[in-house]
């Protein structure tokens, strides 16, 4: 299996279970830039970690990445990289990176299904999105100031609001799906991933995707707050 519940579906809460029995039925083909696993790619995880707040419900984990002046330098991401020998398949990778850039506790988190893995061509990685229910959340930060900027939890009410949708287009003519949070513009495969949650776990509201924006100009319209961390 490639991709689908890790778990007994029956056995995760009730706001996650349709995103995690939808897990299995994902259609990749509808992932245009990121469907294709590109030949001599390397293998590597991202961590999506669902947990619940009883003020917001619902939110993942997504952290700020350090200004390095790299391909994905000063962009918001879920917490992951590169597969290394040791790594327990796409699980472990994501478990071990998250670890190790935002600080969680492992012992509180529980890997509950896999998506397809998908291609990133500007970095040539093969990536595998870990599904994970944060039944026990502990304390998150940037754990190295040389990779991450911030980490925030961000209501997944707040990404499906649609006056938090949009569209934006890059210079070189890619234009995709991105959503704004407090200090952070989320765009590219990480927009595209949590298009994709939404749809899946029955969050999807209807938005406006006539409205496409210039990178630059979204970029300056949410980095002047500052990220809105909470643990």
């Amino acid at each position: 299996m490639t991709h689908g519940p890790l778990v007994d579906p029956g056995t995760v809460p009730d706001w996650l279970r349709t995103l995690v029995v939808a897990s299995g039925e994902v259609d990749v083909g509808l992932w245009t830039r990121f469907a294709a696993i590109g030949d001599g790619a390397r293998e590597a995880a991202v961590l999506v970690l669902l947990g619940e707040d009883p003020d917001h419900g619902p939110d993942v984990l997504l952290q700020l990445r350090a200004a390095t002046g790299d391909t994905h330098s000063d962009q918001v991401s879920f917490p992951g990289g590169k597969a290394e020998p040791d790594d327990d398949g796409p699980v472990g990778t994501a478990l071990r990176e998250a670890v190790e850039e935002t600080g969680v506790d492992p012992s509180g988190v529980r890997p509950v299904a896999l998506l397809p893995a998908l291609h990133i061509p500007v970095s040539a990685f093969d990536v595998t999105p870990v599904l994970a229910h944060w039944e026990k959340p502990s304390r998150v930060w940037a754990v190295s100031e040389r990779e991450t900027q911030a980490v925030a939890r961000v209501p997944l009410a707040h990404l499906a609001d649609p006056a938090n949708r949009f569209r934006v287009k890059h210079p070189s003519g890619y234009v995709g799906p991105a959503f704004a949070a407090p200090g952070m513009l989320i765009w590219g495969f990480t927009a595209g991933l949590l298009t994709m949650v939404l749809a899946a776990g029955g969050w999807h509201r209807d938005w406006d995707a006539g409205d496409v924006r210039d990178l630059d100009v979204a970029w300056r319209s949410v980095r002047p707050q500052g990220p809105e961390v909470r643990a």
